[in-house]
């Protein structure tokens, strides 16, 4: 989540076609490795030319994106949300868009890994949210932490509540890592792993 009002809106719209239709030729990709790919060199592209990017436009020329692991399938889960848990509701605040709420709707257990929280955007439109911090965080990876599913904002890897596809892999540094004038929910308890995720976005 982040300030929009730095930008046309009209180029706000396109960067967020932009980014749904890169996560829509992902689900579409049976190959996972192959997909990945394709999702990196445009996300890339986004972020150095786009209008609309997070990266400041000074910062644009020359602009080198953050690394990619190569994909590792080992990384890739596909699981069921457990349901069963407490309500919470977390009311996050930020600096550009007010307070933004948030409701735990389930949990997702990756094996060799651990458990992590799902949220689901209670703002208009609503949208699942699923950040991660891990043993990579300020070690290799954005210290902040990184989004893996973040469905208001287009990055949804397919799935449901039996199958819900957590793929690692794609695991990306928020707008604020680029620019400190936005604001992004990140990770917190419930959304941390103690153990490394050296794949997705590093830097």
């Amino acid at each position: 989540m982040a300030s929009d009002t730095a930008h046309d809106w009209s180029d706000v719209v396109d960067w967020r076609r932009r980014v749904a239709e890169l996560y829509r030729a992902v689900r579409r990709e049976p190959d996972p490795a192959v997909a990945h790919a394709a999702w990196a060199r445009g996300r890339a592209d986004l972020l150095a030319t786009h209008p609309a990017s997070p990266v400041p436009p000074p910062a644009r020329a020359g602009y080198r994106p953050p690394p990619v692991a190569p994909y590792d399938p080992a990384f890739r889960f596909v699981v069921p949300v457990d349901g069963d848990v407490v309500p919470e509701r977390r009311e996050v605040t930020t600096g550009t868009d007010g307070v933004v709420p948030f409701d735990l709707v389930g949990r997702v257990t990756l094996p060799g890994l651990g458990r992590l929280d799902l949220w689901w955007c209670a703002g208009y439109g609503g949208g699942l949210f699923l950040p991660l911090r891990d043993g990579t965080s300020g070690r290799g990876s954005y210290g902040g932490g990184r989004y893996v599913l973040d469905t208001v904002k287009g990055a949804d890897l397919g799935g449901d509540r039996a199958a819900l596809v957590v793929d690692l892999n794609f695991a990306y540094a928020p707008s604020c890592a680029h620019d400190e004038a936005w604001a992004c929910p990140l990770a917190q308890t419930g959304n941390v792993l103690a153990a490394p995720v050296p794949v997705g976005e590093l830097s």
